[in-house]
């Protein structure tokens, strides 16, 4: 054991990437499992097929890395290796917090916690299709070891290894007997396999359906290329806006099933009481209005893939239903009397909102939510992929302008681009896409009749973000986040510095338009200072915060800042 260990540790701190790390840790962890097989009595009758590292922080997908016996590197994640997930497989590391032994062919899940029981029901067991189940057999994995992947802050993943032994079905295989020096060696690894950077990918190239990639979703790409090939459900979560029908779209078109219908349904759009219609279809006299039979998205989608968007906003009638489809892969219209249909459809689920907070709320069921998290990943924000934002506003301009005038061009100034990477979008990509459109439009009406390039310059963009506020404003955390980001641009731009002590007048700028709305006293009232007014203090604090705003906006290039006319009062005064 101390050569295990000792093999391992050297390895892993001489890694310097996260493949480095998967691939000395596999190495280790096979050698050990072929050992323990060598010294079974299925020695001779069972061979140790491969390992594979799940990093899964948050619930969501970040990388993959496995490792045949006999290889020397891992095969990353979307090259070609058949890689396989199973949600039953997290399932139990989640549930009982330790190693699991599974015997793919009847089914069963064992903890390796001492006096755990065995679950599953033979047949198709334990697993949440039985598509998982052939899919471990069409890998001739009979028996599968998982073990968590364990730091301080949590389960980051898991570590797969997979044999193959006819023989040792439904008797105990040789994960239990190694189970500790294994569960041993993925504790080492683990602060290196979730610490240590991917390696640099290529950059991937760009179509119609993923336009833009920056380098959050370059990371992203090779996971969601070996998803899309599955048939198993991917979950896409992420705000709204951010592009998560987008991606369905493009793991649609990387899958077996391009070509065949691609359907979306945004459950938002539809009300709680036509759910199971718009799913399942209708037959005629259904219900009040249902004048001819109709075919659900479902049946629309058929052959194809099915993308289900805001998948929290299901009733717990129509969950029951969702569940049944995605069980049996069979439904039935409303109306129909008897018979189901098949349904064979690859479904993508969207959602902005946790639904494992959703399960323990009661507003999701749990049975779903284990069907639907089989492939999941999180969409990341606008806000963090920040060297995308140039790209699609170039993007959305041009696509804009081609539709408009075929022969002509647009671009937008650098400065423009620059105000746009500066701004804050908590509406992701959709809000992006109304702010070009409206800046858009500012530049075509003065462009009108002028030729050559049409730029959109900055003051486009500032203008169609001044348009962008809402009356209730927006957060105040959100919005103090703008006016940094502000801040920080207006000293990019200048070219030189632009001294931190100016955002002094910050404080001038929340008085004064206190001032403008409730009074001077009020104002001071309003904000805290109450005792400058008895005091009658709140004359010269008032001159001094103001005096602060002038510097300001002199500091910027401007004339003079909105309370001149309070500070030439309190002058006066």
């Amino acid at each position: 054991m101390q050569d295990e260990l000792a093999q391992l540790m050297a390895a892993l701190r001489d890694s310097r990437d996260f493949e480095t790390a998967a691939a000395a840790t596999l190495r280790r962890m096979l050698a050990v499992a072929d050992a323990a097989v060598a010294s079974s009595r299925y020695a001779g009758r069972a061979r140790v097929l491969r390992g594979i590292v799940h990093l899964r922080p948050g619930e969501a997908y970040r990388r993959l890395a496995a490792l045949d016996v006999g290889a020397r590197e891992v095969t990353d994640a979307g090259v070609g290796t058949p890689f396989f997930t199973s949600a039953t497989a997290w399932r139990a590391v989640v549930e009982h917090r330790c190693a699991v032994s599974i015997d793919v062919n009847i089914g069963t899940v064992q903890p390796h916690a001492p006096d755990a029981p065995v679950t599953g029901d033979p047949g198709l067991a334990g697993f949440h299709s039985n598509e998982s189940k052939q899919r471990f057999l069409g890998r001739h994995a009979t028996h599968v070891c998982v073990l968590p992947l364990r730091t301080p802050a949590g389960m980051e993943g898991m570590i797969s290894l997979e044999a193959d032994c006819l023989a040792a079905m439904g008797q105990e295989f040789v994960w239990r007997d190694a189970g500790d020096l294994l569960q041993l060696l993925t504790d080492i690894a683990a602060p290196y396999l979730t610490a240590l950077p991917q390696r640099p990918v290529a950059t991937p190239e760009v179509d119609e359906f993923l336009p833009v990639v920056g380098r959050s979703m370059a990371e992203l790409l090779p996971i969601l290329r070996t998803f899309a090939l599955q048939d198993e459900t991917i979950l896409v979560s992420g705000a709204t806006g951010a592009g998560k029908s987008r991606l369905a779209r493009w793991c649609h078109e990387r899958s077996g099933r391009r070509g065949k219908p691609f359907e979306t349904l945004d459950l938002v759009t539809v009300p709680e009481d036509l759910q199971m219609a718009e799913l399942f279809g209708w037959k005629k006299g259904a219900f009040t209005g249902a004048v001819r039979d109709a075919p659900g998205v479902v049946a629309r989608s058929d052959g194809g893939t099915l993308f289900i968007d805001e998948i929290d906003k299901l009733s717990l009638k129509a969950q029951a239903g969702l569940l049944h489809l995605l069980e049996s892969r069979s439904y039935r219209p409303l109306g129909e009397g008897t018979g189901e249909k098949l349904a064979d459809v690859r479904f993508i689920i969207g959602t902005n909102a946790d639904l494992h907070a959703q399960v323990r709320a009661g507003r999701f069921r749990e049975d779903l939510y284990y069907r639907v998290n089989v492939l999941p990943v999180r969409m990341p924000p606008l806000q963090d992929r920040q060297d995308e934002i140039p790209l699609w506003a170039r993007y959305m301009v041009n696509r804009r302008h081609r539709e408009r005038l075929p022969d002509g061009s647009a671009r937008l100034a650098p400065e423009a681009e620059l105000l746009l990477t500066t701004s804050t979008w908590p509406g992701n990509l959709r809000q992006l896409d109304n702010i070009v459109r409206r800046a858009y439009t500012l530049a075509m009406v003065e462009h009108a009749g002028g030729t050559g390039d049409l730029v959109l310059q900055e003051k486009h963009v500032a203008r169609a973000l001044d348009y962008e506020q809402s009356p209730g404003g927006r957060p105040l955390p959100e919005a103090l986040r703008a006016a940094a980001q502000a801040f920080v641009g207006e000293a990019r731009r200048r070219g030189g510095p632009l001294d931190l002590d100016y955002a002094d007048g910050f404080r001038g700028l929340v008085l004064g338009l206190a001032i403008r709305q409730v009074g001077r006293d009020e104002a001071f009232r309003l904000l805290g200072r109450e005792s400058l007014v008895k005091n009658r203090n709140h004359h010269k604090a008032l001159k001094r915060e103001l005096e602060k705003v002038d510097v300001l906006y002199k500091a910027l290039g401007e004339e003079g800042s909105p309370f001149s006319d309070l500070l030439e009062n309190e002058d006066a005064d």
